[in-house]
Formats: C-alpha cells, sequence, structure tokens
C-alpha cells in the first residue's frame, strides 16, 4: 500500500470533533507513562458502566471460555480487562507519538534471535500475533528493534485511518492490505516479516471449524496457506504489561515446527490451542469485545444476544 497522504479534505467542518479528540489525546500523551495507566484505568472504569453492548459481549465470551471460574471470578476478570481496555488508548497514543528514544525505554524484548536466524536463511516470517488489548504497543515496540509489514484493515473513518496508519507506519516497513494477498506473499518470498493476527471471527467463508476454548470457532485457513505459498516460517509473537508498570515484555516464540502439516484442519486446530495457552497467561490483558464466536457451524443456535437497533 502507498504511504498515508494528507488531504485538504481532512479540514472539513465534518472532522473538526475529531480534530480535537485527538490533540486532546496528544496533549494528554505528554504525561509519564505511570499516570496515562492511572488515567487509562479511570477511562476503564467508566467504560464498564457506559459500554453496555460491548461489556455483556465480554462477560458472555469470558462464560463461554472459562467455565471453570465463579461468576465472581469472571466478574473480576472482566473489570480488570476493561481497565486494560481503558489503558489501550492512551498506549495507542504513546506508540504512535512518543519519540523513538522515549518509547525504547518501556520495553525489553525476548527470543528475538528466531528472527535473526531466519533473516540469515533468507527466510519469510509470519509473525503470528493476537489481539491483545496492547497490540499497538507490541507491534511500535518491535517494529523499532525488527524491520517488519503489518497487515492492515481501513478504518472507516478516513481521517483516522490516515492519523493511525501515519504513527503505525513511524514504526514499520509499511502496512499490507487484508485483501492484499499476492503483496503479502512477494514480501514473503523476499525474506521478509509480516505481523499478523489470524485470532478473530472472518465469517464462515474463509475458515474452518475447530475448537477454541472447547467451542467451535470458525478460524481462517490463511495461516497454513501463506506459510505454504509463501514458504515462510511461522513465529508467534506476544507482549504483555508488566505488573509493576515499568513498561511491557515482548517474547518471539520458537517457530512452529512441521508448519504447515498435513491438513489445513490439523493447522488450524494447532493455531488454536497456540492462541488459548497464549491468552491463558494474561487473560486480563485479551481482546474479549470481540465476537468471537458470532459464526456458528450449520444449525448451531447463536452465542451472543442479538442487537438493538
Amino acid at each position: 500500500m502507498d504511504r498515508p497522504q494528507f488531504r485538504a479534505y481532512f479540514l472539513h467542518p465534518r472532522f473538526w470533533l475529531l480534530w480535537l479528540g485527538l490533540g486532546l489525546l496528544w496533549l494528554v500523551a505528554l504525561l509519564p507513562y505511570r499516570v496515562l495507566m492511572l488515567l487509562g484505568r479511570g477511562l476503564g472504569a467508566l467504560m464498564y458502566r457506559l459500554a453496555g453492548s460491548r461489556r455483556k459481549i465480554a462477560a458472555r465470551n469470558l462464560e463461554l471460555c472459562f467455565p471453570e471460574l465463579s461468576a465472581a471470578e469472571r466478574e473480576r476478570l472482566l473489570r480488570e480487562n476493561f481497565a486494560s481496555t481503558g489503558m489501550t488508548f492512551f498506549e495507542m497514543a504513546i506508540s504512535w507519538w512518543w519519540p523513538a528514544a522515549r518509547l525504547r525505554r518501556l520495553g525489553t524484548i525476548e527470543g528475538i534471535e528466531h528472527l535473526r536466524q531466519a533473516e540469515i536463511e533468507g527466510q519469510g516470517v509470519i509473525l503470528m500475533a493476537l489481539h491483545f488489548t496492547t497490540l499497538e504497543m507490541g507491534g511500535g515496540l518491535l517494529g523499532m528493534a525488527q524491520g517488519m509489514y503489518g497487515m492492515y484493515r481501513p478504518h472507516k473513518n478516513p481521517l483516522f485511518d490516515f492519523v493511525q496508519r501515519s504513527g503505525r507506519e513511524q514504526r514499520l516497513l509499511g502496512v499490507i492490505g487484508r485483501d492484499d494477498v499476492r503483496g503479502m506473499l512477494k514480501l514473503l518470498r523476499a525474506g521478509g516479516v509480516v505481523w499478523y493476527a489470524p485470532d478473530q471471527d472472518y465469517g464462515a467463508q474463509r475458515s474452518i471449524f475447530v475448537p477454541l476454548f472447547g467451542v467451535p470457532a470458525a478460524t481462517v485457513t490463511a495461516t497454513s496457506k501463506f506459510a505454504r505459498l509463501g514458504k515462510a516460517r511461522v513465529i508467534p509473537f506476544t507482549q504483555e504489561r508488566l505488573a509493576d508498570g515499568s513498561g511491557y515484555r515482548l517474547t518471539i516464540h520458537p517457530p512452529l515446527a512441521d508448519f504447515p502439516g498435513e491438513s489445513e484442519e490439523a493447522d488450524c486446530l494447532r493455531v488454536n490451542q497456540w492462541i488459548e495457552s497464549a491468552i491463558r497467561q494474561h487473560p486480563e490483558q485479551y481482546l474479549w469485545a470481540h465476537r468471537r464466536f458470532k459464526t456458528r457451524p450449520p444449525g448451531e443456535p447463536k452465542l451472543y444476544k442479538k442487537r438493538r437497533r
């Protein structure tokens, strides 16, 4: 994709409120990191009260994925998850707008030798990430240490899309449209690293049903297809917000061995097993507000209540 370009259209009055919000966020992001995280917790508490539909989706996901927890334990996890989601807004600003030297002080990276080895051997890498609430921080911090591209879905608001892409591409080599399969394969075959997250529900057309937390989940087959056609390694990548408030730990895990395997179903199952394992490490930091089990196998009932219009 071409680099984002500013357009005079962005000065139209319809965008003035968004400009005001972005300007305020930029000013607030000048505060110290620990203050921003406290503000994030406060924002998350407010969102818990006001974002009723998203709260219900997240609560339903926790009920489906952690049936072994008591109702009180799931409620505590839900509240902590909203606190983590509130922090995301300020982490987004930090990742996009902090100077590189200041941003680097927040992160440590473990396992980068797996990427270095692939580079030495001329192997492309699918850097398999997840939609944790810390996603922007993970991409920003790793992007300053390792040249890589990101898969990208344009935002519906063109001004926000411009700001988001501009912020991300300060840290990345560039972004690839989610539907630009040819472009992704070209990069992988040339030995590039592509940051890619396969953990959301993209519908039945691109997916097969395999268990995730014991629930049949529509799981994209693209991970194994990209690995096979791009002759690339799949290297899992996670990041966590540290409990002591000092920043983030990024972990680049060993490549998936013998991947892709004998069938897409077996590959999707392996991916979901890794996803589940990674989420269980820090469930409060995962993006539970996404309707992960929206698409159901034929004949099975819906798992979420119908949205009110």
